[in-house]
């Protein structure tokens, strides 16, 4: 086909492990953003897809639309409301949105203590989460309520169909617990909203005892057309209170109750506390005037609706159990020609109970000694709730734009004057914006996180490559004219809900750690496991059925791994990486001019912003110890590490778009820029080693300014931030005389290894496990699974390391995988970090965000043989 993933693969490692010297391009300066935006976001030529003329492709811009087109339909629906246990939107703003909620109704206090719609910390739960999940069709999620006597299971199904995302089923089933009562009883509220335009309508005939059978909706939206919306009345197995009260006698449990309201749009959300426990005081309330405190109704026929029948942009059914349940509510898009139907719905779980272990198999590939039955279903749940996780959020944001002078952090002790303007800041409001992101956790993180989102993508794109790209394309979508991408993605009310006031304005002079850069180095040279689609017939025939229409949701997981598509998408991202590395020159860059650094380069040093004596939040790793005080001279090793990664990521890049444009007339837009991230990366590199390596404690260090002789020191604390240059790869090689240092740093017991992974700060640090004690001495999944990539391939290289290497790696891949699953099988849940000295999960709990990288080491070989062959060149 024309140029051939191959050949893209070549052209994106051309660029040699040894940069040559060179005159750096002009870089922007403050004093010239406008002018110099205009040259970074060039180059100004039509896409290079569009010179793909192969016959089995068509226009390749055809190609290109019809491929996002059915991106869109595929992915248009999902469980995109993380922070509930079940809650469903398109991916569309102001739009349709549903949920369901669930208590207790035994007695008076089950409601008040375990009501569940949001999920939370504290919730009587032994667990809960998609065990088995594809976000193309659908999954199976389910919640051990301990709080409530029940346990529930969620089967959504999604089915093509139409031309607007095609339907959607949820099947909710509920089976009381071995030690709930007999007669536990259960109410379950669902319920459906527009948050725009369009409207929603009760089809049913209106009866004010409730209604009976089936529950139909009928609404239309932009976006979505015309589409039907049944709560099914279940089996008849299902039970219901019986009438034992004179109350249930005008609201008889065994139909279903339902009311509309009319509720501002940006409110909508708020169903649970203003709307529907402000109805239930309500009804409370006239009971207790009806009966009285001696004859007051059972809790189930007080928490109850009032069968209101009037038109609203909310609507919301009841139904209650006694003992086990079961119902489906069934989502039709008119535009499809058949409906969804409780049968098909029955017919999708069946189809994917039997293709999920398959695919999932062929995806991950569990090495031993985890290729067990255990680790697997371990594997699936853990992977499943990453990307199960994944959420659309759209909204305004809260930005200081001030630009106060105080956020230059150019005097003595500048973090004071920092705190003070950042509590008298001009934050204004923003957007609103849109964003297609995972999360760390549902209960405490629900919400875009920038340097988490390059670790969670990196199972993704085993999976499913297009899904990984379209989250990445969203996160940079929101950068600005600047560069800026706010570290933490508050988008709208909803989302605020879940942050302290103190932590929800973003400044754009703050960074974080450019993880994304990782995840899509990786694109590129990435070779999926299912389906093969680099084979060239099967790309053949896989654009002929993108071009006409009947590309199915399996097959759209690796379509951008055609070469007009991953050049297309690489040339629209790649002006956008540009800018937001520029960004990260200008206002992250450290001052060598003003101490008397040891650097050869004068522009290659790096200082993150936002620094307080206790803190360093912009960096990732907030609690680490730094210099104290902070100094406006000091120097961060973690820092310029990313920075190394970013250009060798630009360079890498820009290498593929030139070696895909040489067939072009034009001269290419891209050879200026390769011979500047060459020479830029040399000269990081040789900076970082310059200035950060201190001989005398055999460590990368940050650096600081001795107050009283006013020259530049090394700050060390041995532990994340020593490795971060052995981190990021590409930097040492396997023959450095820096390895062996670092490597007894890694395998060394009284340092950083434990018996359950690597500890963020060495025991024999004076700051280990003092203050808040988050990175000083935790284990943390993100930091471990680098570190096993980098033995792996130090592991791989003959030399005199090789051996270390490859027993450090074997060990600590058991070791991490072993305490994660200890620790899911005995809490239900994974956490955010573990106990350097018990193993015990830490802080959050269902932290699936970079912890899920434990299913990518689980696939990590579990044996690595000494090869014996001359080492040539080990990195590209």
């Amino acid at each position: 086909m024309g140029l051939g993933l191959r050949s893209l693969i070549i052209g994106f490692l051309l660029a040699t492990a040894s940069p040559r010297e060179g005159v750096y391009a002009q870089e922007e300066s403050s004093s010239s953003k406008s002018s110099s935006l205009e040259s970074i976001d060039t180059p100004s030529h039509e896409p290079i897809a569009s010179k793909y003329t192969d016959p089995s492709t068509g226009d390749p811009s055809i190609l290109i639309a019809q491929t996002q087109r059915l991106n869109n339909q595929t992915l248009l629906w999902g469980p995109y409301r993380p922070q509930v246990y079940f809650g469903i939107k398109p991916r569309l703003p102001d739009s349709f949105i549903g949920g369901l909620m669930w208590a207790g109704v035994n007695d008076y206090q089950w409601l008040q203590k375990n009501f569940r719609h949001t999920c939370e910390q504290g919730d009587e739960v032994d667990g809960y989460g998609w065990v088995q999940y594809d976000v193309r069709t659908g999954g199976t999620q389910k919640v051990a309520d301990r709080g409530n006597g029940v346990d529930l299971v969620f089967e959504l199904r999604k089915v093509e169909g139409g031309q607007h995302g095609g339907h959607w089923g949820v099947r909710v089933k509920g089976t009381p617990r071995r030690d709930a009562p007999k007669d536990v009883t259960t109410a379950l509220w669902f319920y459906a909203g527009l948050e725009g335009e369009g409207d929603i309508n009760l089809v049913n005939e209106e009866n004010y005892l409730g209604l009976e059978g089936d529950v139909t909706l009928a609404g239309q939206a932009p976006g979505l057309g015309k589409f039907k919306l049944t709560i099914t009345e279940g089996p008849e197995t299902n039970q219901h209170p019986l009438q034992e009260h004179q109350a249930s006698l005008s609201k008889p449990l065994d139909r279903t109750l339902y009311k509309a309201f009319v509720m501002p749009f940006e409110h909508i959300w708020k169903t649970k506390a203003d709307i529907l426990f402000m109805h239930i005081q309500e009804n409370l309330n006239r009971l207790m005037k009806e009966f009285g405190r001696e004859n007051h109704p059972p809790a189930w026929d007080s928490f109850t609706l009032e069968n209101v029948f009037e038109e609203g942009n909310l609507h919301m059914v009841q139904k209650t159990f006694v003992g086990a349940f079961e119902f489906d509510i069934l989502y039709t898009s008119e535009s499809a020609e058949t409906p969804m139907t409780s049968d098909l719905l029955t017919q999708k779980i069946l189809e994917f109970k039997e293709t999920f272990p398959e695919r999932f198999s062929a995806a991950f590939k569990l090495q031993p000694p985890f290729n067990t039955h255990e680790y697997t279903e371990f594997a699936q749940t853990m992977f499943s709730n990453l990307i199960g996780g994944i959420g659309y959020f759209h909204g305004t944001t809260l930005v200081d734009r001030s630009n106060a002078d105080e956020y230059a952090e150019e005097d003595e002790e500048f973090w004071e004057g920092a705190s003070a303007a950042l509590k008298n800041a001009d934050v204004k409001t923003e957007g609103p914006f849109s964003l297609f992101t995972s999360i760390p956790s549902r209960p405490f993180f629900p919400r875009g996180f920038y340097w988490d989102e390059g670790f969670q993508l990196l199972p993704m794109l085993e999976w499913d490559v297009d899904l990984a790209l379209e989250i990445i394309k969203s996160w940079f979508s929101l950068v600005d004219e600047d560069g800026w991408i706010a570290r933490e993605q508050i988008l709208g009310d909803e989302a605020r809900s879940k942050v302290p006031s103190e932590f929800q304005v973003q400044y754009p002079h703050h960074a974080n750690p450019p993880t994304l850069f990782i995840a899509i180095t990786e694109f590129p040279t990435h070779k999926p496991t299912n389906p093969p689609l680099h084979h060239t017939a099967h790309i053949d025939h896989q654009f002929q059925q993108i071009l006409g229409g009947t590309e199915s949701s399996s097959d759209m997981r690796t379509a951008h791994l055609s070469p007009p598509l991953a050049i297309n998408f690489l040339q629209s991202i790649y002006p956008l990486l540009r800018r937001h590395f520029y960004w990260f020159r200008r206002t992250q860059l450290g001052d060598l001019k003003s101490f008397s650094h040891n650097a050869p380069f004068p522009k290659e040093a790096f200082r993150w912003r936002g620094r307080t004596p206790t803190h360093c939040l912009a960096s990732g790793l907030d609690d680490y110890p730094r210099a104290t005080p902070p100094h406006t001279g000091e120097l961060h090793v973690d820092l310029i590490s990313w920075m190394s990664v970013m250009t060798r990521c630009l360079r890498k890049i820009a290498v593929a778009l030139d070696s895909a444009h040489t067939n072009s007339e034009e001269p290419s837009p891209y050879a200026e820029d390769i011979a500047t991230f060459i020479t830029m990366e040399s000269h990081i590199n040789k900076n970082l080693d310059a200035l950060h390596w201190s001989a005398e404690e055999n460590l990368y260090c940050d650096v600081t300014i001795d107050t009283d002789y006013e020259e530049p020191v090394h700050s060390c604390h041995p532990g994340y931030i020593s490795l971060f240059p052995l981190l990021v790869g590409g930097i040492i090689p396997p023959d450095s005389p820096r390895l062996p240092h670092l490597l007894r740093l890694i395998t060394d017991p009284n340092h950083l290894a434990s018996p359950y992974g690597i500890r963020s700060l060495s025991p024999k640090s004076p700051m280990f496990a003092m203050g808040e004690n988050y990175w000083r001495g935790p284990i943390w999944i993100n930091i471990n699974y680098l570190v096993l990539v980098r033995l792996l391939e130090y592991a791989r290289v003959p030399g005199p390391n090789q051996k270390v290497a490859r027993e450090a790696y074997l060990d600590l891949r058991k070791k991490v995988v072993r305490n994660v699953y200890k620790e899911w099988k005995r809490t239900g849940f994974a956490w955010e970090q573990y106990d350097e000295g018990t193993g015990e999960g830490r802080r959050t709990k269902h932290f699936l965000g970079w912890t899920s990288l434990v299913v990518k080491i689980m696939g990590m070989p579990g044996e690595v043989a000494l090869v014996q062959k001359e080492y040539v060149d080990w990195a590209v």
